[in-house]
């Protein structure tokens, strides 16, 4: 089985309202999404997706996606789709970094393995456990009680984990997250998200702030070395998200026990097959994990699923779904969906979902053998 066409896609994909990150610092009113489809001599055919949650989160670019895949196709046409690490291996070589705009066409490599081998892409990744994942809410900064009828929307949809964005002003943050465990409800997860937005002396001073209450705060810091710079200076569990990004980052926190959580974003790492990496580190040193796309629709979600619901349950946190953010829909009814709070993936061949050709238009480009 041979790769003989890449076809991608680039779709708006606008936000049902304004979304506020990092203490308010940055606003998101759209996503710029790049989808892919890999066929083969053999007639299986795969899907892929690369949406960067803007172009001021991280580094990473909705229209260098789509020049990252034009620059890998050489490499990528003429290999076989279910021998991952061969096409990682050639990614890498022809196109060192730039992991966001590899993560597409690794998505979709996974998802003809899958077909082709009969399984779920979570069976390929090590076995599939059949309870679904919580599902996280983002709610944007803003003002204590706004904040706290965000999460009652959400609970509403049955959502019992939270990720609430903070990091805007200290006192404001001390107080917000006071305010909000103390409408915790019983059971639930709130996960603190300051997005690096704290200077090392804001973070010491938040944590300590309410370290009586044992909330989880999720990347305090810009890097790994301010995290352990704070870590001797506070007893608050700290979940790594934006800088985690390779396997030498995961060996280093596992290593230098810099969290206690670590949140894997499988577009920023690359893909599934790096990220199955991270998550056997994390593992086998009792980190416990979050695993989420960066953004995008419900394909992107439903590839998140995939590798969340072959971790434990009892190291599995939460998840996100995107989709539920957007208001557009490129698969309606189909993928992993919300019931009930939960995200659950099918035990269909590979990823299990498909978009309509119809909602991506035409392609921008195709390449060919």
């Amino acid at each position: 089985m041979k790769i003989n066409r890449i076809s991608v896609w680039a779709v708006e994909l606008p936000l049902s309202k304004p979304y506020w990150l990092s203490g308010g610092r940055l606003k998101f009113e759209k996503l710029d999404a790049t989808f892919v489809r890999l066929d083969t001599d053999a007639g299986v055919s795969g899907w892929g997706e690369g949406t960067p949650w803007g172009n001021t989160y991280l580094p990473a670019h909705g229209p260098g996606v789509r020049a990252g895949i034009e620059t890998l196709a050489s490499a990528v046409l003429g290999r076989d789709p279910r021998k991952l690490e061969h096409v990682e291996r050639a990614m890498d070589l022809e196109l060192p970094g730039h992991l966001y705009a590899k993560a597409p066409i690794d998505m979709a490599c996974w998802d003809i393995a899958g077909k082709a081998a009969g399984q779920s892409i979570a069976d390929m990744l090590g076995g599939r456990y059949e309870d679904g994942t919580p599902i996280a809410s983002s709610i944007s900064t803003g003002a204590p009680s706004d904040m706290l009828a965000l999460v009652d929307e959400y609970r509403a949809l049955g959502y019992r984990a939270h990720s609430v964005k903070v990091g805007a002003d200290t006192e404001l943050d001390i107080e917000r997250i006071r305010f909000l465990e103390q409408n915790r409800k019983p059971g639930e997860i709130i996960l603190y998200d300051v997005n690096r937005a704290w200077t090392r002396a804001q973070a010491i001073t938040v944590m300590n702030a309410v370290a009586d209450l044992g909330v989880t705060f999720e990347q305090p810091c810009e890097t790994l070395d301010d995290l352990a710079a704070i870590r001797p200076l506070t007893r608050s569990p700290i979940s790594v998200d934006e800088r985690l990004e390779t396997l030498g980052d995961m060996t280093r926190i596992a290593r230098d026990g810099l969290a206690e959580v670590v949140n894997i974003k499988l577009n920023r790492v690359g893909g599934l097959t790096k990220a199955r990496r991270i998550r056997d580190v994390a593992l086998s040193h009792g980190v416990q994990c979050y695993v989420m796309a960066t953004g995008g629709s419900v394909l992107a979600d439903t590839e998140a699923g995939h590798l969340a619901q072959s971790i434990p349950p009892e190291m599995r946190l939460a998840t996100w779904s995107c989709q539920e953010m957007l208001s557009v829909d490129v698969a309606p009814g189909r993928g992993s969906r919300n019931h009930n709070g939960d995200l659950t993936v099918a035990d269909a061949p590979g990823l299990g979902v498909e978009p309509d050709l119809g909602a991506l238009g035409e392609p921008v480009a195709i390449y060919e053998v």
